[in-house]
């Protein structure tokens, strides 16, 4: 069964959420990956733009990387779905 388009609606939905989120970039560093002490947590933000740090309860490493990564894939997904409806002309 194809899966129904996305609505102009359901793709405004999504940015809305995207920009209201805490801003990017987003790097998930992992106790005994990435650094050696303390706990495993979201850096949200870098410089003078560095936000909280998110601190997620019973996430996987892989969970953890992919809410990190989802600051900066949703936008770019959301730009080329509108890229590609343009060359589509829909």
């Amino acid at each position: 069964m194809a899966a129904l388009a996305m609505t102009d609606i359901e793709l405004e939905e999504i940015r809305t959420r995207c920009e209201a989120a805490t801003s990017g970039p987003w790097r998930s560093y992992v106790e005994g990956r990435d650094h050696t002490s303390g706990s495993s947590f979201i850096m949200t933000g870098a410089g003078v733009t560095r936000g909280e740090d998110i601190e997620l309860s019973g996430a996987t490493r892989p969970d953890q990387d992919f809410i990190a990564h989802a600051r900066q894939d949703v936008p770019r997904l959301l730009e080329e779905v509108e890229r590609l409806r343009r060359l589509l002309g829909a």
